[in-house]
């Protein structure tokens, strides 16, 4: 089976492989790593890196299932595209030119995240002269130095763990780090002090907006922490963007749809305060003069430059039925991204959100 543009596939003409042949495949693929060899006889599952010289590479996941060996092999391209060759908006080449602070990418897996990240970090790497240091398990996109200066570093290949190569990263002299993914209370505390020490920090959250990825932030830590974790957050976080794929109105490919929050002083108050965290969406929703916009801003964007389909806007739409509100409104007047963000408001207070609008 294979998976394009986010639909599985039936490979037409081939026969199904044989445990043998799964077994012979990961034992090529694995070569001469006898860590991830071990780590797989040990957990049943292992991750990995594997590439074909000049032609492509692939984060690789083995694992067993009824006794069973399985592999699924994600295809990572050999080259990185832009940030306009990913029709991404303008704020995150803003982001990716902050001095300091920490940067998130967020959604959940299979989204765009990773491919977003390198086009980051291949735009630092192309226009400023930097230090970057990636810690990566595996190690996904092959950056090239050219401005920059970029050490790469894998995960039982480079580094015995994460949390070692974080406890040893400030040391390398680096001015941005990118961490793989946040996972844990260290992970999280290392990327903050990085960030608070004057880094600019790049990494990853399994979130599917900006208010729950800065409560998942809190959560990795302790309630006795929470108030200086909110400080630390507040502090450094310069924006959190939370993607989705929807597939492309003419077949090809798919088209990345950002929530973009940027840090202002408003958001600094409302993450600093308990109460007011879950609130972020209507701050978005709100802050166009600052790059931000909601999921159903962008995707209403994407619908009027005729890069999706109505039908797939409405199945991506964070509030279906606002959402095809607009776009009928769309008919009779021109709709703006303002009235996006009185739908967005109108959402979040107790009166019905179809009323408002009318």
């Amino acid at each position: 089976m294979v998976r394009v543009d986010g639909d599985l596939r039936p490979l037409e003409g081939l026969p199904a492989l044989a445990e043998a042949d799964t077994l012979a495949a990961v034992d090529h693929m694995l070569g001469a790593d006898e860590t991830r060899r071990a780590e797989f006889a040990a957990d049943g599952e292992v991750d990995f890196s594997y590439a074909i010289p000049g032609l492509a590479r692939f984060r690789v996941n083995a694992f067993r299932q009824r006794g069973w060996c399985s592999i699924v092999c994600r295809a990572i391209p050999v080259s990185i595209r832009t940030i306009d060759e990913l029709d991404l908006p303008p704020v995150i080449r803003e982001l990716a030119e902050e001095e300091r602070g920490i940067v998130l990418l967020t959604g959940t897996t299979g989204s765009g995240k990773s491919t977003t990240l390198a086009a980051m970090i291949d735009h630092i790497n192309a226009t400023r002269h930097r230090h970057v240091v990636t810690i990566e398990d595996p190690i996904e996109f092959l950056h090239q130095d050219k401005r920059s200066v970029i050490n790469q570093r894998e995960v039982g290949v480079d580094t015995a763990s994460f949390k070692r190569a974080l406890r040893r990263v400030l040391r390398q002299d680096p001015d941005v780090i990118l961490i793989g993914e946040m996972r844990d209370e260290e992970t999280v505390q290392t990327a903050l002090s990085a960030a608070e020490t004057g880094h600019l920090v790049f990494s990853t959250v399994h979130t599917v907006d900006a208010p729950e990825t800065v409560n998942r932030l809190i959560e990795f830590f302790p309630p006795h922490m929470h108030q200086q974790v909110r400080a630390m957050i507040a502090s450094t976080l310069k924006g959190a963007v939370s993607q989705r794929l929807v597939p492309a109105a003419d077949g090809r490919g798919r088209v990345a749809v950002c929530e973009v929050l940027r840090m202002t002083g408003r958001v600094r108050d409302m993450i600093m305060d308990p109460t007011q965290t879950g609130k972020l969406g209507e701050v978005i929703a709100d802050g166009g003069y600052y790059g931000m916009q909601t999921f159903d801003q962008a995707l209403f964007h994407h619908l009027q430059a005729g890069r999706i389909t109505m039908d797939q806007a409405m199945a991506a739409a964070s509030a279906p039925h606002d959402f095809k509100l607009l776009v009928a409104s769309d008919g009779r007047r021109g709709t703006t991204m303002d009235d996006l963000a009185q739908a967005q408001a109108a959402r979040d207070t107790p009166v019905d959100a179809a009323a408002s609008l009318r």
